[in-house]
């Protein structure tokens, strides 16, 4: 699958594999419109003389400790542009920007003018999220829901089928048989949605091969 970026929620339980020298499985990917691609990468915590060097993904190597210290833990992430959006990539298990921006305040917290649009796989703490932020605000919503602002990313999201019914809107029986027959392909349908609204597009060969530049950036 290669439609824009819903190949990346069809994979989202692929199981990781040190064979794709690049991300396949469980990959979180955050959005950003308004912001200059290296300063966002900064302040995501990558280290700009690395970002300098636009090295591709699969030949970063986190660099070794000192006998005695252990080497700090860094990511792996992959970025590039499309249209007026940065994309950064990231298979950890979630997105460093959904970690951090309650934590370092206006660094990684949009301004007006800017927009983020996150969508973290959450796999140490589910369920995955949407997080929106269109400005000064930023709006949650787990996977099957929306952010409840009546946005255009909301009505996305409807659109593919990406909001699931709820109490009270329908029975127990009706949400539980729903979640049966569609929740596998949830993270699809919601990645779907956000290349919609997004227009955005991601190689997924070049992604796999990890032929995109990368930089190593620290958990926030």
């Amino acid at each position: 699958m290669s439609d824009r970026i819903a190949w990346m929620g069809a994979h989202h339980h692929t199981t990781l594999s040190s064979a794709v020298p690049g991300m396949l499985g469980g990959i979180s990917l955050t959005l950003a419109r308004g912001v200059e691609t290296d300063g966002f990468l900064i302040d995501l915590g990558a280290d700009p003389d690395e970002l300098a060097a636009r090295t591709p993904c699969r030949e970063l190597r986190a660099p070794t400790g000192r006998p005695g210290r252990p080497s700090r833990r860094l990511n792996r992430a992959m970025y590039g542009t499309c249209g007026e959006w940065t994309y950064v990539l990231e298979d950890w298990g979630m997105a460093t920007w959904a970690t951090g921006y309650q934590g370092k305040g206006a660094s990684m917290f949009p301004c007006e003018g800017e927009e983020i649009v996150c969508l973290s796989a959450n796999r140490f703490s589910p369920p995955p999220l949407i997080i929106h932020a269109p400005g000064a605000c930023a709006y949650r919503a787990a996977f099957g829901t929306d952010t409840g602002q009546g946005s255009d990313l909301d009505a996305a999201l409807g659109a593919a089928g990406a909001v699931f019914p709820s109490m009270p809107e329908a029975s127990e029986a009706e949400v539980v048989v729903y979640f049966e027959e569609h929740g596998e392909r949830l993270p699809e349908l919601v990645f779907t949605a956000v290349g919609s609204y997004t227009g955005v597009t991601v190689d997924q060969d070049a992604v796999k091969a990890g032929a995109l530049p990368g930089v190593l950036i620290p958990p926030a």
